[in-house]
């Protein structure tokens, strides 16, 4: 039993001890690592950056106005066609689908006045006959050149 007890200290012992390497006899030159990058991605990495400041959400503007709610169903594809049939009949409105369980909601124009918006809704309710509403939400401005949407015809 006491040989036994000594055999297992010894062991435990031998474990302990090579856990500890002796970091003076590795050589920092074997364990170097040499990276070769290719001196184009520094290009990206600039355009890239760029690319954020001019599209950044802090370039983009946002104002209290007017956007007409097309259709509200829980059917994507009936959504996805009101989008189209807006950009086909409406090329100067923008289009959004907005997803808020269960149902998919379909939002034209940026207006900053209600006049504006009901001329467009009197003429999206010809193609939209089962109800086309003017509802009050944050809209988008195009920087420096004022309000989306606003063109008279």
């Amino acid at each position: 039993m006491k040989s036994v007890f000594t055999l297992l200290c010894f062991i435990v012992v031998l474990n302990v001890n090579a856990q500890n390497g002796n970091p003076d006899t590795i050589s920092d030159t074997a364990n170097a690592v040499i990276i070769h990058k290719d001196p184009r991605l520094d290009l990206l990495v600039k355009k890239q950056a760029e690319v954020n400041k001019v599209t950044g959400v802090d370039n983009r503007k946002t104002d209290k106005g007017y956007r007409i709610l097309v259709i509200s169903t829980n059917n994507r594809e009936e959504a996805l066609k009101a989008k189209t049939k807006i950009y086909t009949y409406f090329p100067d409105l923008k289009a959004y689908l907005w997803y808020q369980s269960p149902y998919f909601r379909v939002k034209a124009g940026n207006f900053k006045d209600k006049q504006t918006a009901d001329k467009y809704k009197n003429r999206l309710s010809v193609y939209f006959p089962n109800g086309v509403f003017v509802m009050k939400d944050i809209i988008e401005q195009k920087k420096g050149k004022g309000l989306n949407d606003e063109k008279e015809d």
